[in-house]
């Protein structure tokens, strides 16, 4: 991710403006399915800054995380390496907030999905500090606080203040730190460390692509 951040702060603006406007031909007219009940009186979530209620004027330094994004990666579990799909959404209904929705799978040699992995369920929001607060849930039974900054216009830093377990999650899952960026081709790419004999280790990271918004 350094190389990828050096990267992307020696991009052209305007190359990277023209290859999205390219990219988003693609992509713009596509969305996550609201649920369409007519008796429900709030705006469905949207992943499409083109569709459904205007992003509140607080996330803008989020805006370009909103999408839908679909690709692959790499995690080291306790020593277990393995690849994984994953397809994250970055979504938001006009509040100020951002919901983050990632689902997992494992890939086996082949690139061929062998059944789910993990998924997180949570929600990004921008104090008035100008600090990016993250609550996290996984059903494995864990529940991760994080906060963090803009590192540049493509790029978020964020570290763990707090990571809670259930009596049955996992045993091991010490602090971290999180990067997102984007790439020089408008790929999102992320790594995710954590905290093992008191040093930071790589845990996670992938490259996704955006299919929608």
């Amino acid at each position: 991710m350094t190389e990828n951040e050096n990267q992307n702060d020696k991009l052209n603006g305007s190359d990277a403006v023209n290859l999205a406007a390219e990219q988003s031909k693609a992509t713009a007219h596509r969305n996550i399915p609201g649920l369409g009940f007519e008796e429900f009186p709030l705006e469905d979530d949207t992943a499409n800054l083109r569709q459904g209620p205007s992003l509140h004027d607080g996330l803008l330094a989020l805006l370009p995380l909103v999408g839908v994004w679909h690709g692959s990666g790499q995690i080291n579990e306790q020593g277990e390496e393995y690849a994984f799909g994953q397809q994250l959404i970055f979504s938001h209904d006009g509040g100020n907030y951002l919901r983050f929705d990632s689902r997992m799978w494992r890939l086996d040699e082949n690139g061929e999905s062998t059944g789910p992995e993990q998924r997180e369920l949570g929600f990004w929001r921008i104090s008035e500090k100008d600090e990016i607060e993250v609550v996290l849930a996984n059903p494995r039974g864990l529940v991760e606080i994080l906060y963090g900054s803009m590192r540049n216009e493509r790029a978020w830093q964020l570290e763990s203040a707090s990571t809670i377990a259930t009596e049955t999650g996992p045993a091991h899952h010490g602090p971290g730190r999180r990067l997102y960026g984007l790439m020089p081709n408008n790929n999102l790419g992320w790594v995710d460390e954590r905290v093992v004999d008191g040093e930071l280790v790589p845990y996670m990271s992938a490259e996704l692509k955006r299919i929608a918004g």
